[in-house]
């Protein structure tokens, strides 16, 4: 199966660089990516229409590249998860994981035995359709996918400890905005609660060897956040992107528009 270029990155003490896709779901998106020289790229289904079938041919165009695809799957249930992977994904993020219950769920969803409870159906797209070795596939799958976990209230974070040990849980990812919410601060970024609570995390993460994950909206976010012991980096949302890039474009060009005139 393909190679997992986050967990390459990780494991030779670098950070990755990742994104997330929320509205542009089109064929030309893995390539564009790519250009961009990503290590990974989140595909939201939490909060837009994306539906199975948009992310089977993501997944397909994105094996076209290097990227390490991954989806936030609406709930963490196994139809979406055991899907997910079925598409070709190489890991799942799963919102609001506030137990380790719940965690050790997502991870007996997207792993095979004797990890998890994945059902095998071999040779279709997650196995470019051809038919691996069972044994050799199982053991080389559960290696390779990602679990993400996002810690988003404050039950959470009161359990990012457990969580980060479940067995098979790769990354504890705050949901800045939603922790926020649960706390009583919405989008109050800079109070010293919630600075307390991105280290919490961190060293909940740290404790049990696993990675902290964020995704800033500023590049002096990404220092403060960085800085604070976070090593996996998602850089905005398509929509944040695109929309702060034209905003500024389309006002520096009134501006040379009203200069001229």
């Amino acid at each position: 199966m393909k190679p997992n270029r986050f967990k390459r990155v990780l494991s030779q003490g670098r950070v990755p660089v990742g994104h997330m896709i929320m509205e542009f779901g089109t064929r030309g998106i893995a390539k564009l990516l790519e250009s961009a020289d990503l290590d990974f790229v989140v595909i939201d289904m939490e909060h837009n229409a994306f539906d199975s079938e948009r992310i089977a041919d993501l997944m397909a165009w994105l094996k076209a590249t290097d990227i390490a695809p991954f989806v936030r799957v609406p709930q963490g249930l196994y139809h979406f998860l055991a899907r997910t992977m079925d598409a070709g994904a190489l890991g799942v993020m799963v919102a609001n994981v506030e137990t380790a219950e719940q965690a050790r769920s997502v991870v007996s969803a997207v792993k095979y035995a004797p990890l998890g409870r994945r059902g095998l159906g071999l040779g279709t797209a997650h196995n470019d359709y051809l038919q691996p070795d069972p044994v050799a596939y199982m053991r080389e799958a559960n290696e390779n996918t990602t679990v993400i976990c996002q810690i988003e209230s404050t039950t959470g974070l009161a359990n990012a400890g457990a969580i980060a040990a479940t067995e098979g849980v790769d990354v504890l990812w705050v949901g800045h905005f939603d922790l926020t919410q649960s706390m009583g601060i919405p989008g109050k970024f800079e109070e010293p609660r919630f600075l307390e609570a991105l280290a919490s995390v961190v060293k909940a993460a740290q404790g049990s060897g696993k990675a902290a994950a964020i995704q800033p909206g500023s590049l002096e976010q990404a220092e403060r956040w960085l800085a604070l012991g976070f090593h996996v980096i998602s850089w905005k949302t398509d929509i944040a992107l695109y929309r702060g890039a034209l905003q500024t474009e389309i006002r520096a060009l009134r501006e040379r528009i009203s200069a001229g005139s």
